[in-house]
């Protein structure tokens, strides 16, 4: 419920995220796979841009179609990583303000890589996607560090990255 969610998930400082919503550009919002990431979707209920979590759609479409569904509970909408960036064009020339959830801490394929860098004495290919359309688009960058206060309790905070992406 909606109620349960609100007092397992908490944002300390939800207002750093709602003064960049003034600002009136969209927001690239960047999380990691980490502590129920998911549940960064009932920021929602409390923000007025519209919300999209860019995701790997899932192969076996019950399950796609299910998680579809849940998601959509929360005000959120799931866009696959294929139709990001045409979603994210038709909103901005619709004049629609909206945040763009990306968790991108997986390794991308290795042949699919623009970026490499040394983590931990290892070459290994960094995500470089959020940025590519966050320049592009020219939109507003905030980081939301999730973390486990103890089994199904987590607290969210804001960090903004940049308000100007091109420079």
């Amino acid at each position: 419920s909606e109620e349960e969610m609100n007092k397992r998930f908490q944002y300390t400082n939800l207002q750093v995220y709602l003064d960049l919503e003034k600002k009136g550009k969209n927001i690239a919002l960047l999380c990691a796979h980490y502590a129920s990431y998911e549940w960064v979707i009932s920021m929602n209920k409390k923000i007025t841009f519209e919300g999209y979590a860019i995701y790997k759609k899932i192969a076996n479409p019950y399950f796609d179609k299910l998680v579809k569904k849940i998601r959509s509970n929360f005000n959120a909408y799931l866009i696959t990583t294929k139709e990001t960036a045409k979603v994210i064009l038709k909103n901005k020339l619709n004049k629609k303000l909206s945040t763009y959830g990306f968790a991108g801490d997986q390794s991308p394929k290795i042949n699919k890589a623009h970026h490499f860098t040394t983590f931990m004495g290892i070459t290994v290919p960094v995500h470089t996607g959020a940025e590519m359309l966050a320049k592009r688009f020219d939109m507003n960058v905030i980081f939301l560090k999730v973390k486990k206060l103890k089994r199904g309790y987590y607290q969210a905070s804001f960090e903004v990255l940049s308000e100007n992406v091109k420079s």
